[in-house]
């Protein structure tokens, strides 16, 4: 299964997905690609990428795999479900790289695009607070 789906709905847009509006959800909004890029790190956290209850054993594995093949060397992937967040910000899924190089490229390419109907936002995440499990900031 591919873990991305179509190309083109990133072109097209908010406009394809039912839930999705151009307007910030709960009061925060996204930072945009160059403001994500100011910190960049060796971990990329992807939200939004499944809704909480969908995580099943192939989900990292397919996460890891993927990007293995798309950006380069992850040495770990780590699924954490926050309890009691909005559908979007429940389930995150971080991915460490090798090489900072594969962490940007991960970001620039999967942040906006879709999985299974939801458009995934995804960033960096601080080295120190991964490897210190501090996964819900």
């Amino acid at each position: 299964m591919e873990m991305i789906e179509q190309t083109e709905q990133r072109e097209r847009g908010n406009q394809d997905s039912p839930n999705a509006s151009n307007s910030p959800q709960h009061g925060k909004q996204e930072p945009s690609i160059t403001e994500i890029m100011k910190s960049p790190s060796k971990v990329v956290l992807l939200r939004n990428m499944v809704g909480p209850g969908d995580v099943d054993e192939e989900l990292e594995p397919e996460v890891k795999d993927e990007c293995n093949t798309k950006y380069g060397d992850v040495i770990k992937v780590l699924i954490f479900e926050l309890p009691n967040a909005p559908s979007d910000e429940a389930v995150r899924i971080f991915v460490e790289f090798k090489r900072i190089e594969s962490a940007i490229k991960a970001v620039v390419d999967l942040n906006g695009r879709f999985f299974g109907g939801r458009q995934v936002k995804a960033g960096f995440y601080e080295v120190e607070k991964f490897n210190t499990l501090q996964l819900n900031e």
